[in-house]
């Protein structure tokens, strides 16, 4: 994905989080609809559609068939709110907020590399088919989240898993936003789990 296009994604999100915090949203409020909230980004409806779902997998909003999107309860995410305040001017606690999300991804690496079983192989590949066979920048990166997420969820640890979730919706409020891993690193990524390499595997995802 190019950083143009990150850039875009990011500032979508971005978006988003303000007319939730001004609009006073609480927990069970409804979000706007989709057409309502590309008018207020300035986006395209598809790209709003897939940045909601970005929201979703990191577990801030959620969707209900027939009824619409709405703010998931403080207490699931309330992490995110501390780490905000809590570095909120502190440039130091920030650098060792993101070198904890490090630390994370390399542990949970390091155990999906050898609990990896053929189903979670299978579901990793068809989310590779599906990032090859569209050109769309905004449903590739988010397919991108969707392999990250699934990698890490890997290593059978329920807390090394929402720390992941947590800190990384947090690096993505940050002014440097985050990165999504392409269509040949996610393929290097999993070829490198596949030969239990997690030092390898760790190099690549790094670059999130």
């Amino acid at each position: 994905m190019s950083i143009a296009s990150e850039k875009v994604y990011v500032e979508i999100l971005r978006k988003l989080k303000t007319i939730i915090q001004e609009g006073g949203l609480q927990a069970g409020d409804k979000l706007p609809s989709e057409r309502v909230l590309a008018h207020l980004v300035q986006a395209g409806r598809s790209s709003v559609r897939e940045a909601l779902r970005s929201l979703e997998l990191l577990g801030l909003i959620e969707t209900k068939r027939g009824e619409g999107t709405f703010i998931r309860p403080p207490s699931q995410h309330r992490l995110v709110e501390v780490l905000a305040s809590f570095v909120l001017h502190d440039d130091a606690t920030v650098k060792d907020l993101l070198q904890t999300r490090a630390m994370v991804i390399k542990e949970c690496l390091s155990l999906g590399a050898y609990r990896m079983t053929r189903e979670d192989e299978q579901a990793l590949t068809n989310l590779l088919t599906s990032m090859k066979a569209t050109e769309d920048t905004v449903l590739r990166s988010t397919l991108s989240l969707q392999f990250q997420e699934s990698v890490i969820g890997m290593c059978g640890n329920q807390l090394l898993y929402r720390l992941w979730v947590e800190l990384t919706s947090y690096e993505a409020s940050l002014p440097i936003g985050s990165a999504f891993l392409d269509y040949d690193e996610c393929m290097q990524l999993l070829q490198h789990l596949k030969n239990k390499d997690s030092d390898e595997a760790w190099r690549i995802f790094s670059r999130t």
